[in-house]
């Protein structure tokens, strides 16, 4: 069996992001309530905010993808377990999907079903090429991978049973 973890880059990028929105907060909110003495109240606020990081990077850090021969077995970032029994597996699918208003690409891996629907996905964003090599490689199905890049548009049209419900449906019409 072998475990996967997202890239650790993105838990100090995203803690860093968070930092630099909530201390200009803090700072605005103790200037604001510090005439009249309400410190206990900028203290709360701070504990709360930094009780949330500290949930958040641990939900972040205990996030990970074991995959065998059996199947796969993935312990999402809200620490929901999702298993895919190998016999399952039809097909493995990597596509270069454009991001949202570039021209930048990101690579996708779809662990698609029998029936065509996505059972597994792994975004390029989180997880490097490595650890999609490995999924694909140790599954031993077919790997099919699309020449051209796509949209969402165009992949919520050709194939939406591989997408999260929320991207099934266009927020624009």
């Amino acid at each position: 069996m072998i475990t996967l973890r997202p890239r650790r880059s993105l838990g100090w990028s995203y803690s860093i992001a968070a930092a630099a929105l909530v201390l200009p907060l803090l700072a605005v909110e103790l200037w604001v309530l510090d005439p009249t003495g309400s410190w206990p109240v900028v203290a709360v606020t701070a504990a709360i905010v930094f009780a949330l990081m500290c949930l958040g990077w641990v939900a972040y850090r205990r996030t990970r993808v074991s995959v065998s021969r059996q199947g796969i077995v993935e312990r999402g970032f809200f620490g929901a377990t999702t298993v895919v029994a190998a016999r399952d597996v039809a097909k493995v699918l990597r596509i270069q999907l454009y991001r949202p208003n570039s021209l930048e690409t990101t690579e996708e891996l779809f662990v698609v079903c029998r029936g065509g629907r996505g059972r597994f996905r792994m975004r390029g964003r989180f997880w490097d090429a490595a650890s999609m090599d490995l999924v694909a490689r140790t599954l031993d199905v077919e790997e099919v991978t699309r020449p051209d890049p796509v949209t969402l548009a165009e992949l919520r049209e050709s194939d939406p049973g591989l997408l999260y419900w929320f991207e099934r449906r266009a927020l624009m019409a």
